[in-house]
């Protein structure tokens, strides 16, 4: 281990952060959902809902609320395919399958 007193004063949390060991729980599929939902509903991670039900300290900032995913190529070709907008204009088409989404929740909300 390097010697502390030579690692700069604000690196010093990033080291003991580092010193976390990530820990994965086989707990099954029912009780995996359950910690899911609460956790969407607390507007929490699950991590910092497992955290929450363990009696740990969460000291994570409230999330944004957004969805994420991961594009390929293909994938920014087929959507630009499908909106009808240029390839290389991928901001359009992030916008456009943004309207997508939230016009899927719109038309498929239960009255």
């Amino acid at each position: 281990m390097p010697n502390s007193s030579k690692i700069p004063e604000k690196w010093r949390g990033e080291q003991k952060a580092a010193k976390a060991v990530q820990v994965a729980f086989d707990v099954g599929f029912e009780v995996q959902t359950v910690i899911r939902k609460e956790a969407l509903d607390c507007m929490l991670s699950p991590s910092d809902r497992v955290r929450q039900i363990l009696g740990l300290n969460v000291t994570s900032k409230p999330k944004r609320p957004r969805l994420s995913i991961s594009l390929t190529a293909d994938d920014f070709a087929a959507l630009g395919e499908a909106y009808d907008i240029d390839v290389n204009n991928r901001v359009a088409i992030k916008q456009k399958a943004a309207e997508n989404l939230i016009h899927y929740v719109e038309s498929n909300r239960e009255m």
